[in-house]
């Protein structure tokens, strides 16, 4: 190599989106009211449809005013008021009109609809440890099948991101739906990323049929001076 000849570094660089991808960030709703059996969430097209508890609310505060310094082209919530009540002091400050997207409304849980949910699961229902075992919903009698799920889920996605080509947006929608979300983008198994926290950030980067999962359960803005109001 002569005196004169150029030396070329290449460095490692943070990642961008590639041109034409849609950045979606997925929030899960905050924490809803306490199940009872003496009074069962009222249902909305058969799903429960319970607000947002104390915490519930001070929760999606955080995560709005985290948002609030986001590039964000769309605010979407699902057709369950506990998706618009977490995104309302988001979509106050931004003041725009949040859309709905119902195929992200969360899985159907059929018989156990209601809070009933909840409820088996505490108990350690024989019923629960095969839904976990065999990570299919429709071990619930009368819910969702996997496949069913994963079909709309990915028909939401992709009509969001078919309206914001190169853009960026917030979803506030569910557990099992981000669950889905992330296994359809990583080929994971059905309920691999269940489990997300209330009021927490997943990050998804579609690129036409391909989608790739840039983050998971971030509640960085949940931690800090009180944050065990929030646990």
């Amino acid at each position: 190599m002569g005196e004169r000849d150029e030396v070329v570094e290449y460095r490692q660089e943070r990642y961008r989106p590639p041109a034409g991808a849609v950045t979606v960030l997925l929030v899960r709703h905050g924490a809803s009211r306490a199940a009872r059996a003496d009074a069962p969430f009222p249902l909305v097209g058969g799903h429960a449809d319970p607000e947002l508890a104390a915490e519930g609310h001070a929760q999606a505060e955080r995560v709005c005013a985290r948002l609030a310094g986001e590039r964000l082209d769309a605010v979407y919530v699902t057709t369950l008021r506990r998706t618009a009540q977490t995104a309302a002091p988001l979509v106050r400050r931004l003041g725009i009109e949040p859309r709905v997207e119902a195929d992200l409304r969360e899985v159907h849980l059929g018989a156990w609809e209601g809070g009933l949910f909840r409820r088996m699961v505490a108990e350690d229902a024989p019923e629960a440890r095969r839904l976990w075992a065999e990570e299919r919903w429709d071990v619930i009698p009368g819910a969702e099948p996997n496949e069913a799920l994963a079909a709309r889920v990915r028909r939401g996605i992709d009509r969001i991101a078919a309206a914001h080509p190169g853009g960026r947006v917030a979803v506030f929608t569910h557990g099992g739906v981000i669950a889905q979300a992330l296994s359809l983008a990583a080929g994971a198994r059905p309920l691999a990323f269940l489990g997300t926290d209330n009021c927490s950030i997943s990050e998804l980067v579609v690129i036409g049929e391909r989608w790739s999962v840039r983050r998971f359960n971030d509640t960085a803005h949940l931690d800090g001076p009180g944050d065990g109001a929030l646990t």
